[in-house]
């Protein structure tokens, strides 16, 4: 159907927890990929160009809850599927497109784990958290590093998730309300809930959305 990929992730740094400058899409941007789905909905070959432009994002997202790129790879061919299934009844729903594939991929996953009987994992790439530390004024060393990437995996699962779209994939509070399918109220108090742990237990001067 479409070209096939690399699935291998590609881990570079795209954000930094302490202090955020997120960039919503255009109204411009958001209607070319209506465009895209109008034509996808007669010609299924059309939906190569959203493939394209959002498989490395679904993957990494996927992986970063699996651990496993076997795994990943078949929960983010299924997700594309189930979306170019269903191109017919998408709706608008106030957000980007994007958020419609991080919806379906988010139920994919625990769909898995349901099926499992498994604890989802979360993976916490080093050079994240490394990047993470680095949008503050305070020094750290690897004992740091290490315990800040020990806790964050012992987080709930709940706040976890809002951290992850929040920063790691630079979602708006109504894109994870979506994704999610909880309030926006709901998101902004587990993300502040989840940052002022951080704060507590490691002492650090959090910026977050310009504010401490």
């Amino acid at each position: 159907m479409w070209n096939n990929r690399n699935p291998h992730c590609d881990f570079r740094p795209t954000f930094a927890l302490f202090q955020c400058n997120f960039r919503r899409m255009s109204e411009a941007e958001i209607l070319q990929e209506y465009s895209i789905l109008d034509r996808a909905k007669k010609n299924p070959q059309a939906f190569g160009e959203l493939y394209e432009k959002y498989f490395d994002r679904i993957f990494n997202f996927v992986y970063r809850q699996t651990d496993d790129e076997d795994l990943t790879a078949d929960l983010t061919s299924q997700t594309f599927l189930i979306a170019l299934k269903n191109v017919d009844r998408y709706q608008f729903r106030g957000v980007p497109f994007s958020a419609w594939l991080y919806k379906i991929a988010s139920n994919e996953i625990n769909k898995h784990y349901r099926k499992q009987k498994q604890t989802k994992v979360f993976s916490i790439e080093e050079m994240r958290i490394r990047e993470l530390m680095e949008q503050t004024d305070e020094e750290y060393n690897e004992e740091i590093i290490h315990r800040l990437m020990n806790y964050l995996k012992e987080l709930p699962t709940e706040m976890l998730q809002v951290l992850e779209l929040r920063f790691f994939e630079d979602k708006d509070f109504k894109e994870i309300a979506f994704i999610l399918d909880i309030t926006e109220s709901g998101v902004k108090m587990r993300t502040y809930r989840a940052l002022d742990r951080l704060r507590k237990k490691f002492n650090l001067r959090i910026k977050y959305d310009g504010k401490e």
